[in-house]
């Protein structure tokens, strides 16, 4: 199908919400997952000028590699299963020091499933180190990585990106480190930015990219529309984020073109808000994420649902919306 094709889903929401809640049990069921994991944004200092960011050089902060430790450590204690690693693209960050990250959690723990590094981090740390996108990831692989978050894509249009995030990698070179990390076994999410300066053209070529990767590799594990979050940064001035119902379309959307070859679609709760996310379940997403423990970009660009939520919070958000709650691990292989 066409992009044309697929506009008429637009026409019709609320057929577009019924098909879209009938694949998602067709597809998993009334099983909704959550994982119990940490993030850590390691720094906010960043060489890039993305005009959607809140967090860039806000307190310019780098997180020592005991500081890393230490919230392992606190993470293991909770409980958590997977440690996501992320920051920004710090003036000094080669392959070597993405690489001491990883070495130092696994000083840590050799079991906890490290998500780290986006694509566009992996292709600086390359291009620093002046090394191959494989040979990079191979490296990463190597010490420690076992998946990574498939941020950085925002939207995979190279015009919409040129004014979004004209230092960033373009469309072509997030899907050359994306289907090469798949290919030497590294999975990966995917994501979609959405609600800006894009329009329903946009979205839909994006969702087909994925779709056609996952074709090829079956590498992505899920599938996390996120809205643009407006305050506190450059884009904010000419656009505000997408309503809820837009936020509802997105998700039945991306659950209908992405079946049968994405299984997993996420509602993120911290952007969209615990009762937005809930409603989402009735829209075509099964998973909600994580308790995360800390977050800061979101938080930067004004989102209000707070850092972390409780095992017990994420069971009863399921459990109130009539669906049946596990635990998953980072491959959603359910672990209660």
């Amino acid at each position: 199908m066409l992009v044309q094709d697929y506009k008429k889903l637009i026409e019709d929401p609320f057929e577009t919400f019924k098909i879209a809640d009938e694949i998602r049990k067709k597809a998993v069921g009334d099983v909704v997952t959550f994982v119990v994991n940490r993030n850590i944004n390691f720094t906010d200092i960043c060489v890039n000028n993305c005009k959607f960011c809140s967090f860039r050089n806000k307190f310019k902060f780098l997180l020592s590699l005991e500081e890393i430790k230490r919230k392992v450590e606190e993470a293991l204690d909770y409980g958590c299963t997977e440690i996501c690693i992320q920051g920004g693209i710090h003036p000094k960050s080669n392959l070597d020091f993405y690489i001491s990250i990883l070495e130092a959690v696994r000083e840590i723990s050799n079991k906890i499933h490290i998500h780290a590094f986006s694509p566009m981090e992996v292709y600086n740390a390359a291009r620093k180190s002046n090394v191959s996108i494989k040979d990079a990831l191979k490296e990463l692989k190597k010490a420690g990585l076992n998946s990574m978050p498939g941020t950085a894509a925002e939207i995979l249009n190279d015009e919409i990106r040129k004014i979004i995030c004209p230092e960033k990698l373009t469309t072509k070179q997030w899907i050359d480190v994306i289907t090469k990390a798949h290919k030497i076994g590294i999975p990966t999410t995917a994501t979609m930015m959405y609600g800006h300066i894009e329009n329903w053209n946009h979205r839909i070529e994006h969702l087909l990219i994925i779709k056609q990767i996952q074709k090829k590799t079956s590498g992505f594990t899920e599938f996390i529309p996120l809205p643009f979050m407006w305050k506190n940064n450059e884009l904010g001035k000419i656009t505000k984020s997408p309503s809820g119902f837009e936020d509802l379309l997105v998700i039945a959307i991306s659950r209908i073109i992405l079946y049968p070859e994405i299984k997993n679609i996420q509602a993120s709760w911290v952007k969209m808000g615990l009762k937005l996310a809930q409603a989402a379940l009735n829209f075509g997403a099964n998973d909600l994420g994580g308790t995360l423990m800390e977050e800061n970009i979101s938080k930067a660009a004004g989102a209000t649902s707070g850092e972390f939520l409780e095992v017990e919070e994420l069971k009863i958000l399921i459990e109130s919306a009539g669906r049946i709650a596990k635990q998953r691990d980072t491959l959603y292989r359910i672990v209660d």
